[in-house]
């Protein structure tokens, strides 16, 4: 099997002749080619070459195309600060209050930048390696984390507890442009697609919050992917297990947790249903430990899929800039064997 037949097989439910490995590692990638961040978010070549090196330098069978969080939120006003050695962040709402959501405008996010950029990124890799490596091409920002960017991660805590109408009505506004973006994504020749909710996890909101206000949007991405004839996966930072069960309701094919979470409790609920990824420490293992620590970890997470092939390895998250490459290499080379 190659890559490509590889990840296939894991998330059909089929036994892979080895472990895949898809890496979150865009920004370890993009150092390792020599790029700094803003010369890599702004260059869709520069992107395609940056994941073709690491590709060839460690083999592994997945590509995640990444570039940052806040793509989306640039794309319907939210200030954006560019870094030059960081991804792109926002620390400003474009909303000061939940009334403006009645006056928003609708958004066409295909003639935004930096959305067009990661769209050429993903059909370069595509038309590259399209039958050997699985390509993943990510689309940022879930409904109800964009929504939390609009008006700040604070006041929109606050805006859940007192405005719960105005909250669904920035909620649809929202589900709009992020799943344009999936839309668009799947014109690229990806062969999935995929979501980030984040503020939506336990670590922010009550289980009974999440059910509310992230999981009918969710449904909604699983949904719009499936139209498009693509599978779909997940990723929620922080300790999911209040949650886990919820989240199968979504309809998504794919969920990449966080080492927070019980690698056990997520194996009983998924090894039959769907297919899991990760769920490797990005920084306390993968990028500050040791070799040795890498070997015990992903041994562990190896033994306790053994009885599934449903099971994708990668970190917890996004993998830091400053990983060694013995690490990365000790990891794939374990799941290939």
């Amino acid at each position: 099997m190659n890559g490509y037949e590889r990840t296939q097989a894991a998330l059909d439910g089929r036994s892979p002749d080895k472990t895949p490995v898809m890496l979150h590692n865009f920004m370890m990638a993009a150092k390792e080619a020599g790029h700094t961040m803003e010369e890599y978010r702004n260059d869709p070549k520069v992107i395609a070459d940056t994941f073709i090196q690491s590709i060839e330098k460690y083999g592994y069978d997945g590509i995640l195309v990444d570039i940052d969080t806040v793509t989306l939120a640039g794309a319907v006003g939210v200030p954006v600060d560019f870094p030059v050695n960081e991804p792109a962040r926002s620390h400003k709402a474009c909303l000061s209050s939940l009334d403006m959501v009645k006056d928003l405008e609708p958004v066409d996010i295909s003639t935004y930048k930096y959305v067009g950029i990661w769209l050429e990124a993903v059909e370069r890799l595509s038309e590259h390696f399209k039958g050997e490596i699985y390509i993943r091409g990510n689309c940022d920002q879930s409904p109800f984390s964009l929504a939390s960017m609009m008006r700040t991660p604070q006041e929109w805590m606050m805006d859940l507890m007192t405005s719960p109408d105005q909250v669904f009505e920035l909620l649809d506004y929202c589900s709009d442009i992020s799943c344009q973006f999936l839309r668009l994504m799947a014109k690229t020749g990806a062969d999935m697609i995929s979501n980030g909710d984040s503020p939506a996890g336990p670590e922010m909101i009550s289980p009974a919050m999440f059910e509310q206000f992230a999981l009918p949007y969710e449904k909604k991405l699983a949904e719009t992917a499936h139209d498009c004839g693509l599978p779909h996966t997940m990723h929620i930072c922080g300790n999911t297990e209040p949650i886990i069960e919820l989240m199968l309701e979504s309809g998504s094919d794919a969920f990449e947790l966080d080492y927070k979470t019980d690698v056990q409790k997520a194996h009983d609920l998924f090894k039959d249903r769907v297919t899991f990824m990760g769920n490797i420490d990005p920084s306390g293992i993968i990028a500050m430990g040791s070799v040795g620590d890498v070997r015990r970890e992903t041994e562990k997470l190896l033994k306790i899929f053994a009885d599934s092939p449903r099971f994708i390895l990668n970190a917890g998250c996004a993998i830091p800039s400053s990983t060694p490459s013995e690490n990365i290499r000790a990891m794939i080379e374990i799941a290939h064997s």
